[in-house]
């Protein structure tokens, strides 16, 4: 999960995501009585934020914010790995030819899974778990290191999309796969509490969830929001472009955080599912500007998959507004497409 550190100055708020900075200014109400309001806290093993402009009339914070902690609630019920408790964990306890009865969000992105599987021949897969236990990045781990042979093999056998389906209401497995919804759940709870948030009449907001976000509408002073999108580095924050978003999700995945070196080699918590180690290629990470935060979140991690080459082919097949940034001698170069200066406004620096 991503961590997100708080940070004040005199007129800015600069909250920092996993390869986002929400810039954010710090503008009293105005005098036809609309006003700046804001929350937030713990989530689904991280954080969440909510800010967005409040006219009369509209409901009172308190009351916003229970709808949409009710909302993060229910998703951290139903798709955490980190409970035993969850609906999907109590399926992942299951052995092989079991089925379980699902509550249809479960279903729905394990449909949506199963499309972002089969558009990458296989390397984005639900099913990894066991391989990121394996390594030492899943919740199971407990060693980072690189595994044997054997143990690896045998992983495998419990890895697969092609294990799962959808009977009814039921979510069955020909083979002891566990699924893991990290990749695309916090951005399905952002796109739930937008929703939310325009059912309740709040149309100028930003939510965010463990780094996943959306936003819609303007600030109080009339400007849109406004995105920075980091420079993959652990010793410095530095903005690489700003963009502003209106109406869109938008989603970055980096291997640049969470990894081990062993032997001289780096190995990333990304992994391809096709070879069942950790991807291996040049591209540090990849931001996803689309109209739903539940298909950024998923099709960042699967251009990170694909690599520099693959997922810019990819992309550029499927129109996705996409914003690169790969490994080079000298540090990393930037690669954009159009799509992406399109729905983000192009540069606004």
């Amino acid at each position: 999960m991503c961590q997100r550190i708080l940070q004040g100055t005199q007129d800015l708020l600069k909250w920092r995501l996993c390869g986002l900075v929400i810039l954010i200014a710090t503008l009293s109400g105005c005098g036809n009585g609309d006003a700046m309001e804001g929350f937030g806290g713990p989530t689904m093993g991280s954080t969440y934020s909510i800010k967005y402009l409040r006219h009369p009339g509209l409901p009172a914070p308190a009351d916003v914010r229970v709808e949409v902690e009710k909302i993060l609630a229910e998703v951290d019920r139903q798709m955490s790995t980190y409970r035993s408790d969850s609906d999907i964990e109590r399926f992942n306890d299951l052995p092989a030819n079991r089925c379980q009865t699902m509550p249809a969000p479960v279903l729905e992105l394990v449909r949506f899974g199963e499309q972002l599987s089969e558009q990458s021949e296989g390397s984005y897969d639900l099913t990894v778990e066991p391989l990121l236990n394996l390594w030492g990045f899943g919740p199971q781990a407990r060693e980072e290191k690189v595994p044997t042979d054997q143990a690896l093999a045998e992983a495998r056998q419990r890895v697969g999309y092609q294990h799962l389906r959808i009977e009814g209401d039921q979510l069955c497995k020909d083979a002891a796969v566990e699924v893991d919804f990290n990749s695309i759940a916090a951005g399905y709870a952002v796109d739930r509490i937008a929703a939310r948030l325009e059912a309740m009449g709040i149309h100028n907001y930003l939510a965010e969830a463990t780094g996943e976000l959306k936003a819609a509408g303007r600030k109080l002073d009339g400007s849109p929001w406004h995105i920075a999108l980091e420079e993959p580095r652990d010793d410095q924050q530095v903005a690489q472009r700003i963009i502003a978003v209106d109406g869109f999700g938008v989603s970055t995945s980096g291997d640049y955080r969470n990894y081990f070196e062993q032997g001289g080699r780096r190995y990333s918590h990304t992994f391809d599912a096709r070879s069942g180690a950790p991807v291996s290629h040049a591209l540090a990470s990849v931001t996803v500007i689309h109209p739903s935060a539940l298909m950024a979140d998923g099709l960042s991690t699967l251009l990170l998959i694909l690599g520099p080459e693959r997922g810019w082919d990819y992309a550029e097949t499927h129109n996705i507004g996409a914003f690169f940034v790969i490994r080079a001698d000298t540090g990393f170069v930037t690669r954009t497409n159009q799509a992406f200066e399109r729905l983000s406004g192009g540069k606004t620096e």
